[in-house]
């Protein structure tokens, strides 16, 4: 079999694997950020949770596949496992920064929720 085909098929189900694990993580423990920042209203944490994960993995996803291009030949096991840190590499460099930008965003959120629930107060 091909190298390039093996490494195409090694990517793409390591990026979907990781993508959906990442993803799910951030889904499931997540809810309890969203919650405090929308007075643990339920249905709408649930949904904007949702919407979060949808945008996450379509983000994601189309990067993946945006990537998945190799621009020279592979021709050994060597050049395959070096492709793969390669763009993997990345990949998880993205999501680390995905993640933090999520973190930065529900922070500000939360404490602008709490500045406007003390002027209420």
């Amino acid at each position: 079999m091909d190298y390039l085909v093996i490494t195409y098929a090694i990517y793409v189900a390591l990026t979907i694997l990781l993508t959906i694990w990442v993803g799910r993580t951030l889904f499931n423990y997540g809810r309890v950020f969203l919650l405090e920042i929308f007075d643990n209203d339920e249905i709408l944490t649930d949904g904007i949770n949702r919407l979060l994960l949808i945008g996450f993995y379509l983000i994601n996803f189309g990067y993946v596949l945006r990537n998945l291009i190799v621009n020279r030949s592979i021709t050994n096991i060597a050049e395959c496992i070096e492709m793969l840190s390669i763009k993997i590499g990345l990949i998880v460099i993205i999501l680390g920064v995905m993640h933090f930008f999520n973190i930065l965003m529900l922070f500000i959120i939360r404490s602008k929720a709490k500045k406007a629930a003390e002027l209420e107060a």
